[in-house]
């Protein structure tokens, strides 16, 4: 979506030595990577922008949250389960991954693994032939979606669960989903890890180190072996980061970088840190915002008539995505095992509003100035950021971190939302910025911001104007500009 507006500059300089009648074209480098930067994969997946979870278990049944661990796997029994239903309605709703849970805490596995019985081979789903992790993957194969799986650390039904055997067996799952299941694009896991479970027969509650228990950094190596491309989620990423809440927000500040090397998954006291990054963290992960459609992450008939509202899903891609944020949308299939009327109703409704609001950007055809573009050069100029080329960008010349950009429509319209986005590969600079409307010959701000990153959506009260500026106030270096559009 590109956003255009004031007058297009585009300059190339020249230089003319005695002598010589010919002019030299003047070549001038780009912008300098300022701190950490993403890597490919991880500027793949930014991209996606709204990905969804699927949390389905034998929780589904027994009307929890979180089970025990002590769960009869014969509960587990989602007759008319339909992956390809899932996927289709996904895909056809905008969301370009699905994650399943293929293990919760409880320890029930969707998958007919090999290292425990307490798992879909011993449920009545199709007599004990039922491979649900293989069902999603595939249906995410025929709809062109990447897959995710989520794996609790934490089994409230292991007996050796505390202990090293534990670690073993965690690792001996995580080869068998990386090995089987085809690609597999984001790992995640979470900081619930301790308390009271079943835990074989025990029924107490133990208590680990998260901070060591698991050595993450084997683990991840492993995995990594197997499939060198993962994402990894959790808390300290390393390829993407907790928000810090389940309520579909991302912080207005939100650096994607913060420095790792005393986080760890399930860190009590770190929810503002991971809200809003940190501008001078030394490694770059990204936000992941994750917020269930319901109030509860699996499904509960009593949640039937509290679906989340098409408008309310609007307002949570505004503050994630529209933040520099992920989203990943759970939303659970009922005990049919497929998506429940509603929620389905409420996916479509939510992808009305994004067309419907975000379908048309005006900065289409407008002219563009820039109060500063890199030597002169067209490569930087300021009609860059809206040439709908996220690979192009404004950029200014180094040491000027405070420049302008005035886009001209041609003509009044309403203006009721502005987007931004940063040439994240070189890294993430704006620290603060205005937006202003041309009113009666004068401008009159009407948003202001700090970070921008990959993305940044302004909701204004809809205002009349044919001119929007663009002031970045301050910036961590020059500023990198590669898309500016309105609605």
């Amino acid at each position: 979506m590109t956003f255009r507006k004031g007058f297009i500059t585009i300059a190339i300089g020249a230089t003319v030595s005695l002598g010589f009648l010919a002019p030299q074209l003047k070549k001038v480098d780009p912008p300098a990577p300022a701190g950490p930067v993403p890597t490919a994969n991880q500027l793949a997946w930014q991209q996606m922008e709204t990905n969804a979870f699927v949390h389905f278990t034998i929780n589904t049944f027994t009307d929890r949250e979180w089970g025990k661990g002590d769960e009869s796997e014969k509960l587990f029994n989602p007759a008319g389960t339909d992956a390809m239903q899932w996927a289709r309605v996904l895909k056809e709703t905008g969301f370009k991954e699905m994650i399943l849970t293929c293990k919760h805490h409880d320890g029930f596995c969707l998958w007919p693994t090999k290292y425990t019985e307490h798992s879909i081979k011993n449920s009545p789903y199709k007599n004990g032939k039922g491979d649900i992790v293989k069902e999603a993957s595939d249906a995410c194969k025929k709809y062109g979606l990447k897959f995710g799986v989520y794996m609790s650390p934490w089994d409230r039904n292991r007996a050796d669960y505390g202990t090293p055997d534990y670690v073993t067996y965690y690792r001996n799952q995580l080869k068998e989903l990386f090995t089987n299941y085809g690609p597999v694009t984001e790992m995640w896991f979470d900081g619930a890890n301790g308390g009271d479970g079943y835990y074989g027969g025990a029924n107490e509650k133990r208590k680990i180190d998260g901070r060591t228990y698991y050595d993450w950094p084997t683990t991840l190596a492993m995995v990594r072996q197997i499939q060198p491309n993962v994402i990894f989620f959790s808390d300290a990423g390393p390829g993407a980061r907790w928000v810090g809440n389940e309520r579909g927000e991302a912080g207005e500040t939100n650096w994607n970088t913060i420095t790792p090397d005393t986080l760890y998954a399930g860190k009590p006291g770190v929810e503002k840190l991971l809200n809003e990054g940190s501008e001078d963290g030394t490694a770059w992960i990204p936000a992941e915002v994750d917020v269930s459609i319901r109030p509860g992450w699996f499904y509960h008939k009593k949640e039937d008539s509290l679906v989340k509202t098409p408008e309310q899903l609007f307002n949570i891609y505004l503050t994630s995505v529209g933040r520099g944020s992920v989203l990943l949308l759970n939303v659970p299939p009922d005990q049919r095992g497929i998506f429940n009327e509603r929620d389905v109703k409420a996916l479509y409704g939510f992808r009305n509003l994004l067309n419907r609001e975000f379908g048309k950007n005006k900065a289409l055809g407008a002219t563009i100035t820039a109060t500063n573009y890199r030597g002169k050069e067209g490569a930087y100029a300021a009609s860059n950021a809206i040439d709908n080329n996220l690979d192009s960008y404004w950029a200014t010349d180094d040491g000027v971190t405070t420049a302008s950009l005035e886009i001209n429509t041609g003509r009044l319209q309403t203006i009721k939302y502005v987007m931004l986005q940063e040439y994240i590969r070189l890294g993430q600079r704006v620290k603060s910025f205005t937006v202003e409307v041309e009113d009666n010959g004068g401008w009159q701000q009407v948003a202001a911001g700090t970070t921008i990153g990959y993305k940044r959506i302004l909701k204004l009260n809809p205002v009349k104007a044919g001119k929007v500026r663009i002031n970045i106030t301050a910036s961590k270096a020059c500023p990198v500009i590669s898309n500016v559009a309105i609605y």
